[in-house]
């Protein structure tokens, strides 16, 4: 256009019109670019859910084991208080009888609240002989119910 006087300095395009597989294909990139990212946000999603739930439920089995153990607390405190009232007030009877009869009595609680239920499997355990071994005796003969029970079963299942 010098030739005829003009100089063109710039050009201002508004709009471009490339071929029709041109566009196509942008549009397939861009798509693609898109998918790529929303897959990604997706995972992320997925990844931190799986976290938090994993996060949730150890802190669900921390605040339950602390729970047990301040109730094995309680129940050693309640246990303790028990044993020294009862020594005091029945006297030439020591702490390890007062144990024992303790233990005895819960061994018993449990056997009523066993048989409560109708549709409990019971093993019932002799009971102490009166000899020297006293709980120590009581626990060697829950001990042996229970193999023997468990021997019952694998024998019946056979």
């Amino acid at each position: 256009m010098s030739n005829f006087g003009f100089d063109i300095l710039q050009a201002l395009v508004n709009d471009i019109a490339p071929a029709a597989k041109v566009k196509e294909a942008m549009n397939d990139i861009n798509a693609a670019q898109r998918l790529r990212l929303a897959a990604y946000e997706k995972a992320e999603a997925s990844k931190v859910k799986v976290v938090k739930e994993a996060e949730a439920e150890a802190e669900a089995k921390y605040l339950q084991g602390a729970g047990v153990a301040r109730q094995r607390q309680a129940i050693v405190a309640g246990l303790q208080q028990s044993v020294r009232n009862f020594k005091d007030s029945v006297t030439g009877i020591a702490a390890h009888d007062v144990l024992e009869l303790m233990l005895v009595t819960q061994y018993f609680d449990m056997l009523r609240e066993v048989g409560a239920n109708s549709k409990t499997n019971t093993v019932f355990t002799p009971g102490p002989s009166g000899g020297e071994g006293g709980a120590a005796e009581l626990v060697g003969d829950i001990r042996r119910s229970m193999l023997e029970a468990g021997c019952v079963q694998s024998m019946s299942r056979a």
